[in-house]
């Protein structure tokens, strides 16, 4: 970090909020710039063999980004990957045309890699070969530090004091070639998120956080890929309208129609049906393709094919027997919704009741969002299936069992054991 960004963050983390005197013209912002200029984008292996190298031979750690297509593409692939490290410099990678980067990975390992918001790039990093072994995740390193704004333009701005070029983050990074102005912002991505990481960790050693946070860092860099989703058509947006089993039914067949279309094509599924469009058919129960014709989200612009194809699956909704009609909803495994605690076991609702308040008190006083204290799904679960015996040693030993890390069981174990007892 030069001495500006040292003196840019030290006053920034120092800052207690409020206006400038009157009699002071605050000074402007710098907009970053790109230390070496943008690089050109890695599209052949003699290229992404000299990245390779120049990273294997860097110090310190690595700067790691990746730009998905989402709302244009099915799926969540990587269509850019951004490095930067101190010796090697930023690569922009393209992972359309090189889709095997586990030899990048593989030169990485042991290095600690810097994301913003690391559980969202990860899946389609490691779809590429590449998965960090130590990581270090500003988005979170700074809700730890009580941060109230933890986007990354924000953070940079608020510690580092530049500016990020903003516009580009929603764009089609499908798109090739990709325009320089996005391959610019791009590249800005990591250009100091190793020093944001820097000036974070300081933050976070002087707040006694330094210890909770490397236990977050390293339970996501631990952690297994995420199971499929069970049943993802209820997730539709809208579902709530949804009551009849037959009407579940034709959401769960255009829901499936539209998802095999779409990977077909590769677009995403919003733009082949949008889900408002699945939740009117299912209300409505068309009896054919002129009725469903009339309903929002099939008007004039679709051809008769498209209309039959809906049609279709709607038929076949119908057409289902009651015992191959979809459930009302997912079997439930842990506790019920909160809402209905105080009818199926008032005591459970009130020791709920404690819990949560003595949750959101201690996540206060540590200057902490609750959700990043403890998850509120652990909160229920031990509050509605609470030990047999409730003590110390019990209750950290729930904590445990659901995933908390050691610092969240230290901390929360005091504030249940009180709410369980009370």
């Amino acid at each position: 970090m030069t001495d500006a960004q040292e003196t840019a963050a030290d006053s920034s983390l120092r800052t207690t909020g409020g206006a400038p005197p009157d009699d002071v013209e605050p000074a402007p912002i710098p907009l970053l710039e790109p230390r070496e200029g943008v690089p050109p984008v890695i599209t052949d292996d003699d290229s992404l063999a000299e990245v390779i190298a120049a990273f294997a031979a860097g110090s310190g750690p690595v700067a790691v980004d990746a730009e998905r297509a989402s709302g244009y593409r099915y799926g969540q692939r990587a269509y850019l990957v951004q490095l930067r490290r101190e010796g090697a410099g930023t690569a922009l990678i393209d992972p359309v045309a090189c889709p095997d980067l586990s030899g990048l990975g593989e030169a990485l390992s042991g290095v600690e890699w810097v994301l913003h918001a690391a559980t969202q790039d990860l899946p389609c990093l490691r779809e590429i070969g590449m998965l960090p072994t130590s990581l270090f995740d500003t988005e979170l390193a700074g809700r730890l530090a009580g941060f109230p704004r933890v986007g990354l333009g924000a953070m940079v701005e608020g510690v580092l004091g530049f500016v990020l070029e903003k516009g580009h983050s929603a764009v089609d990074w499908s798109t090739r070639p990709l325009p320089e102005p996005w391959l610019r912002y791009a590249a800005l991505d990591v250009e100091l998120l190793v020093d944001l990481r820097d000036a974070l960790e300081k933050e976070l050693d002087r707040q006694g956080k330094l210890e909770w946070a490397r236990q977050e860092f390293d339970a996501i860099a631990s952690a297994p890929p995420p199971e499929p989703r069970k049943d993802p058509w209820r997730r539709t947006s809208g579902m709530h309208k949804v009551r009849r089993r037959r009407q579940l039914a034709v959401v769960r067949e255009l829901w499936q129609t539209r998802d095999r279309i779409a990977q077909r094509r590769d677009v995403s599924p919003g733009k082949v049906l949008s889900d408002a469009a699945i939740v009117e058919a299912a209300l409505s129960l068309p009896a054919n393709a002129q009725a469903l014709a009339a309903l929002n989200g099939f008007g004039h612009r679709m051809g008769r094919r498209q209309l039959e194809q809906w049609q279709a699956a709607v038929d076949r909704a119908k057409g289902l027997t009651e015992a191959q009609l979809p459930a009302p909803g997912q079997p439930v495994t842990g506790p019920p919704p909160p809402r209905a605690w105080a009818d199926k076991d008032p005591a459970a609702a009130a020791r709920l009741s404690a819990a949560r308040a003595g949750v959101s008190a201690l996540a206060e006083r540590i200057n902490m969002p609750q959700e990043n204290l403890i998850t509120p799904d652990t909160v229920r679960r031990v509050c509605w299936e609470p030990p047999a015996s409730v003590d110390a040693e019990s209750v950290g030993l729930a904590l445990a069992g659901l995933g908390a890390r050691p610092w969240q069981v230290e901390l929360v174990t005091p504030v249940l054991v009180s709410a369980l007892t009370a």
